[in-house]
């Protein structure tokens, strides 16, 4: 079984579904409450977490 430490913060789950779903960081921001920055590093923090990028598209293009 994982540690728990293992496990990427629920907090970056929520934005990645968010981002994801919304198809944009800063209207994933908006919903959640907080700054494209905000969002911009929780995602930083998924993907150190996983050791993977968590999306495929280039993170400049997104709004």
């Amino acid at each position: 079984m994982p540690d728990a430490s293992d496990l990427p913060p629920l907090a970056a789950l929520r934005v990645f579904e968010a981002a994801a779903r919304l198809l944009s960081f800063t209207k994933a921001a908006e919903e959640l409450g907080m700054t494209q920055a905000a969002v911009s590093y929780q995602i930083k923090v998924l993907e150190d977490r996983i050791g993977a990028p968590s999306f495929c598209a280039d993170r400049a293009r997104w709004n």
